[in-house]
């Protein structure tokens, strides 16, 4: 089983100033996880910058324009919200964060692997058309699907996102195409408040399954096996792509989800069961460096059929 791991050095230049959860160091550790001997058949690319015609098809030009030309001097940031700035390496990492999600398509669907994980930051699932926040600046899930589908031909594309915070920017960009499902299990309540089940679109093709403060392993796993995986499959997706957040992790302070690296080796395991082996992951929150690099050690060797 071929398995490609996307990664650029850009991805640490991107910083929001000390003591923000999302932070160079989470690439660190997933580094770190990924350099073992159990690894060294990983096939290693580095992300290209997206193209303009790639962010185009998810975000407006204006949008694009203004996120790319803010670089601040060299310790500076410009804030956007309380959560979200931009610092000096910011446009390189946003677009080679997208750019990586690209690839991964283009890899996978073109039959050169059957999966792939892009370790990449800034994540991307919060990000709406022209609104950058909760981390967030270009929506990589979403950019990766209208990829597959204008680059591709793909017919129908799915997005499981399985971060213990909802992607209402995924959500929305999909909210009226019937041919992108947006399945998502998240923490409600908790940021940025979307994610309800009456939440559905406009042609039925999105599912949320929210969980509660507290819940773990039997509750997350009914989500998939009961509600999201009999969508997925019903729908007959040509990709899925996973929306690969692991802060729902026991360890991981900005959610309450009870979820170890077993739970995110069997969840991938099964989309995988579901999928053949092909899918694009793509890495979202996870903010506990030992919870992450636990989570991606176990989501990387189940896509490569060690796990």
């Amino acid at each position: 089983m071929t398995t490609i791991l996307i990664g650029h050095e850009a991805a640490l230049g991107h910083d929001m100033g000390e003591g923000h959860p999302e932070r160079p160091d989470r690439l660190r550790a997933v580094a770190a996880a990924l350099s073992g001997d159990a690894f060294a058949a990983l096939r290693r690319l580095e992300a290209p910058e997206a193209t303009r015609e790639a962010l185009g098809r998810v975000h407006p030009e204006r949008y694009v324009e203004a996120l790319l030309s803010a670089r601040p001097g060299a310790g500076q940031l410009l804030r956007i919200d309380a959560d979200t700035a931009i610092g000096p390496g910011t446009a390189e990492a946003a677009l080679r964060g997208a750019g990586g999600a690209v690839l991964a398509v283009d890899e996978v669907l073109s039959g050169r692997a059957e999966n792939a994980f892009s370790a990449m930051r800034p994540p991307g699932h919060h990000a709406e058309r022209a609104t950058a926040m909760g981390f967030c600046f270009f929506n990589s899930a979403a950019v990766a699907a209208r990829h597959a589908r204008a680059a591709h031909g793909a017919g129908r594309v799915a997005i499981l996102d399985w971060d213990v915070h909802h992607g209402n920017g995924t959500q929305a960009i999909f909210w009226d195409d019937p041919d992108v499902m947006y399945c998502s299990t998240h923490q409600m309540p908790l940021f940025p408040g979307t994610g309800a089940r009456s939440e559905r679109g406009d042609h039925d093709t999105i599912v949320n399954a929210p969980l509660r403060a507290g819940d773990g392993s039997e509750v997350f796993r009914s989500a998939l096996d009961d509600l999201i995986l009999p969508r997925i499959a019903a729908f007959g997706p040509d990709l899925v792509i996973v929306s690969a957040g692991f802060d729902a992790h026991r360890r991981d302070p900005l959610g309450a989800i009870e979820l170890d690296e077993a739970d995110f080796a069997w969840a991938t395991r099964r989309v995988m069961d579901q999928t053949g082996g092909r899918l694009v992951s793509l890495l979202e929150g996870g903010y506990d460096l030992q919870g992450l690099g636990r989570s991606v050690t176990a989501h990387v060797a189940a896509l490569m059929g060690k796990g």
